[in-house]
């Protein structure tokens, strides 16, 4: 009886692009701050020949640096995704919906235009 053999000769798994898709939105709740009532992220993934390409959108508390939270998602999504999936990641594309800001008083208020 011989080992395993080189990964070609083994055969491949594919991952479901929902599955994909539900690695990166729990890898883009990972990476920001918690915030109450806040939506989950959203994640839209499009994967071919083992590279995926990924969409979060976001809501975000203000005032806060939008860029710099923006990039530490961007940066944790590509590394979720790409560890626990094997695959490249080549685009982590963040569309940031809302701004909730727990300043404004009132329900239903907290969203800033």
């Amino acid at each position: 009886m011989s080992g395993p053999g080189e990964p070609a000769e083994r055969g491949a798994i594919r991952v479901a692009d929902r599955v994909v898709a539900k690695i990166a939105a729990q890898a883009a709740r990972e990476a920001l701050p918690a915030l109450p009532r806040t939506p989950r992220p959203e994640a839209a993934v499009s994967v071919r020949d083992r590279t995926a390409r990924v969409r979060i959108a976001l809501e975000l508390g203000y005032p806060l640096d939008i860029g710099t939270h923006c990039g530490a998602v961007r940066r944790h999504v590509r590394s979720r995704v790409a560890g626990l999936t094997g695959m490249e990641v080549r685009e982590v594309a963040i569309t940031v919906e809302r701004l909730r800001s727990p300043h404004l008083g009132g329900a239903g208020q907290e969203r800033v235009r």
